[in-house]
């Protein structure tokens, strides 16, 4: 059974449907009209990569986000409504990573052709104005997008039996670059002096990489959401942080300004890497991060020689 995670969101539909101007003479929640094609969305540019790669030529994907949006603070725009009541499956990370497109999912009556690809993962924790709270951002750690990657693969096979052994193969072929590069990823962050494996960011979406990789966050200018607008005491706070461990460099990452982190960079008198790293979005096409495996390869490549380790470069096989 696809399995979904609107429940926190269901009751915002109604309002999200009338902020949106959805309105509809067929019967709510009835799904798409019969076609062809299977037609798939992904909300997040990570998603779409690696659906994209199972479904292959069986299915016709669309991604709500383009490469460098940020999905903590998307707003939906009336296509994004149109993909979503045209689509046969729809697949969204969950975990509140994108509450905009959550509470449009719900809206649009879709709940039942929607699933939470990221809830597949037992989350980490974070805690927020004192509130216990799932962390999204449950692709930092490979072994997850593993788990992702196979949630997919049931969902289209469940969608359309007839292509289980296109779907299947894709996924195991995909499976077996993951498998690499989480095996690589840990040999890159071991070249890291022990005392050095302190990551600084500029929001909090490194937890699974580094709980993952043996790191450890020392800090960020913002929690999980990058709604959350740092206040004077909260950059004090970090550069006194910076300045107890020792970290000789910190981040900024592609999806955020990196005003405010460059100014931390500053005041705690270190260096602010050249390379930003990738968060919630894998980069433009062409780019070193333009797929789930590119991105995590440059930004281990990226932690690694800014944190006085070595990288090698981490060659795919075919795909």
């Amino acid at each position: 059974m696809l399995k979904n995670a609107l429940r926190r969101q269901l009751w915002l539909g109604t309002a999200a449907a009338l902020a949106l101007g959805i309105s509809s003479c067929d019967t709510p929640g009835a799904g798409p009209a019969p076609t062809d094609e299977l037609q798939v969305v992904a909300t997040s540019t990570i998603l779409a990569d690696l659906t994209a790669q199972v479904g292959g030529d069986a299915i016709q994907l669309t991604s709500l986000l383009n490469p460098g949006d940020d999905p903590h603070v998307y707003e939906p725009v009336p296509q994004d409504t149109v993909a979503i009541e045209e689509a046969n499956l729809i697949f969204y990370n969950g975990y509140n990573l994108e509450p905009g497109l959550i509470r449009l999912i719900a809206g649009a009556g879709a709940e039942e052709r929607a699933v939470a690809v990221g809830e597949v993962v037992d989350p980490l924790d974070f805690e927020y104005q004192g509130q216990i709270e799932p962390d999204p951002h449950v692709w930092g750690d490979v072994a997850n997008a593993i788990a992702m990657t196979n949630a997919i693969r049931d969902a289209l096979i469940e969608l359309s039996p007839e292509n289980e052994s296109l779907f299947t193969e894709n996924a195991r072929q995909l499976t077996e670059q993951l498998a690499t590069l989480d095996s690589w990823v840990a040999e890159q962050i071991a070249t890291i002096p022990a005392d050095q494996r302190q990551l600084v960011t500029t929001h909090d979406a490194f937890q699974y990489y580094a709980n993952a990789y043996g790191l450890t966050v020392a800090g960020t200018l913002i929690g999980i959401s990058t709604e959350e607008q740092p206040s004077a005491q909260t950059v004090s706070q970090l550069v006194q942080a910076i300045r107890a461990v020792g970290v000789p460099t910190i981040f900024a990452e592609t999806t955020i300004n990196p005003a405010l982190i460059q100014t931390v960079a500053e005041e705690a008198g270190i260096n602010l890497a050249d390379d930003e790293l990738y968060s919630d979005s894998i980069g433009a096409p062409n780019s070193n991060g333009d797929s789930y495996i590119n991105m995590i390869a440059a930004n281990t490549c990226a932690i690694a020689t800014a944190l006085d380790g070595t990288c090698t470069p981490f060659e795919q096989g075919d795909p």
